[in-house]
C-alpha cells in the first residue's frame, strides 16, 4: 500500500546520518523536500528581537526553489547580461559574511570553463560574467546557460554548506557564530546533473567528500534522477542508507531501501518500469528516454560502437531510420510538459516493437554478457 508525501517524509526522520534518495523526474523530489521542511519547525522565539534567521533553523535545504532567488537583467547603463541575486539571507552570510565569493568562483570554474569568469558586484546584489581576453579590450557580458547558471547557484551554496559543517565541527563554545547550533538536516534536491560525466563524476565524490568531513550530528538527505550521480555516492559513502521513491497510479508514493550493498542496476530498473508501462498502455514520451538508455548501456557493455547498431534490422542489414529519429527526437525534450505527452499510437506501437526486439535478441541470448540485460549478476 504506498504512503503519502508527508508519511514518507516522517519516515527519513531517522537516526541515519545519510540518505540517498534515487527517483525519475516529475517523482515528487522537490515536493518531498518542502513537505520535510513543514515537519521540522524552527525554534522561535518571539521575544528575541536580535535573533538571527539561522538561529531557529533545524533544516537547511537545496531545491529547485533555490534557483528563484536568481534572474537575469541588464545591468546599468545597459552594460550586458546581469544575474541578479534577490535580497536573501544565504548569499548574504557566505559572501559577505564569510567572504567566500572567491571559492564560489574557484568551484564553478573547476566544473565549467576556467576562462569563463563570474564578477560579483560591491554589495552581492549582482553578477555578471564574461570571457577572459588576451588583450587589453575590456570583456563583454555575456548571458550564461540554463547549465552554467545552475551550476553556479550550486557552487554558492556548496560554499554555504562547506562553511556550516566548519562551524559545527568545531567545539560549541569556540564556534565563530551561534547561529547554527539548533541545525540538525540538509535535505539537498538534484544539485547540478547538466553537467557532462567527469566533471558530474567529480561533483558527486566532492559532495561526498564533504559530507564525510561532517564531525557533527548534523544529517543529509540527497535526492536525484541521475543514475550516474546516484551511484557514484553510493560508492563514496559506503554507510548510508539507500531508496528509490516511486509515485504509484493512485497518487501515493512507495520508498523501497535497496538493501544491497552494490548501487542498483539503472537499466535493469528503467526496463522493469518499461515494461510495466508497456502492460498497462500508460506509454508516454519519456518512456522513449527510457529505451534509448537502455539500448546506451546494452550497446557499451556488448562492445558495439553505437546504440543504433542494436536496432532491428531489414533483410538488406540495414536499420530503419524513422525508428532511430523518433528515439532521438523523443528523447530530447526540452520541457518537462513536453516530457509527460501522450503519444500517438503510431509512436506507441514503435516504442512496444522495439522493447520487445531488443529484449528478445538480446534477453535470451546465453552467452555471459547477455546475463547482465536479464539481471543475472
Amino acid at each position: 500500500m504506498g504512503k503519502s508525501l508527508r508519511e514518507i517524509a516522517q519516515y527519513l526522520k531517522n537516526d541515519k546520518k545519510v540518505q540517498l534518495i534515487y527517483a525519475f523526474n516529475g517523482t515528487g523530489k522537490t515536493r518531498l523536500s518542502k513537505e520535510f521542511e513543514k515537519l521540522i519547525p524552527p525554534n522561535i522565539k518571539i521575544d528575541d528581537a536580535e535573533q538571527s534567521y539561522f538561529t531557529d533553523k533545524k533544516v537547511l535545504y537545496y531545491n529547485s526553489f533555490t534557483e528563484d532567488l536568481f534572474y537575469w537583467g541588464n545591468g546599468k547603463d545597459d552594460t550586458g547580461p546581469v544575474l541578479k541575486i534577490q535580497e536573501n539571507k544565504f548569499t548574504r552570510f557566505i559572501l559577505e559574511e564569510q567572504g567566500k565569493d572567491h571559492s564560489v568562483i574557484t568551484n564553478f570554474q573547476h566544473y565549467t570553463r576556467n576562462k569563463l569568469e563570474p564578477k560579483f558586484s560591491e554589495n552581492f546584489d549582482s553578477v555578471t560574467f564574461s570571457f577572459k581576453r588576451g588583450n587589453d579590450e575590456p570583456p563583454e557580458n555575456i548571458k550564461i546557460s540554463k547549465g552554467e547558471e545552475s551550476n553556479f547557484i550550486w557552487s554558492i551554496f556548496f560554499s554555504f554548506f562547506d562553511a556550516v559543517i566548519t562551524i559545527l565541527g568545531t567545539e560549541p563554545e569556540k564556534r565563530e557564530t551561534q547561529e547554527f547550533n539548533q541545525l540538525e538536516y540538509v535535505f539537498i534536491d538534484d544539485p547540478v546533473s547538466s553537467l557532462d560525466e567527469n566533471h558530474l563524476i567529480e561533483l558527486a565524490v566532492d559532495l561526498a567528500k564533504l559530507i564525510k568531513s561532517n564531525t557533527s550530528e548534523l544529517k543529509f538527505i540527497i535526492t536525484t534522477h541521475n543514475p550516474l550521480f546516484y551511484n557514484v555516492l553510493c560508492n563514496e559513502l559506503k554507510h548510508n542508507k539507500r531508496y528509490i521513491l516511486k509515485k504509484l497510479e493512485d497518487g501515493t508514493y512507495e520508498l523501497t531501501d535497496q538493501k544491497n550493498d552494490s548501487p542498483f542496476s539503472y537499466h535493469l530498473h528503467l526496463r522493469d518500469e518499461l515494461k510495466k508501462a508497456i502492460d498497462t498502455n500508460m506509454l508516454y514520451k519519456y518512456h522513449f528516454n527510457f529505451l534509448r538508455n537502455i539500448l546506451e548501456k546494452t550497446s557499451t557493455f556488448l562492445g558495439y560502437n553505437n546504440w543504433v547498431d542494436l536496432l532491428p534490422q531489414t533483410n538488406d542489414k540495414h536499420h530503419n531510420p524513422y525508428e532511430s529519429r523518433i528515439i532521438n527526437l523523443s528523447s530530447h525534450s526540452k520541457h518537462s510538459t513536453e516530457e509527460v505527452a501522450d503519444l500517438p499510437d503510431d509512436q506507441k506501437r514503435v516504442l512496444k516493437y522495439l522493447f520487445k526486439d531488443i529484449n528478445k535478441r538480446f534477453a535470451e541470448d546465453k552467452t555471459d554478457k547477455s546475463k547482465d540485460i536479464k539481471g543475472e549478476e
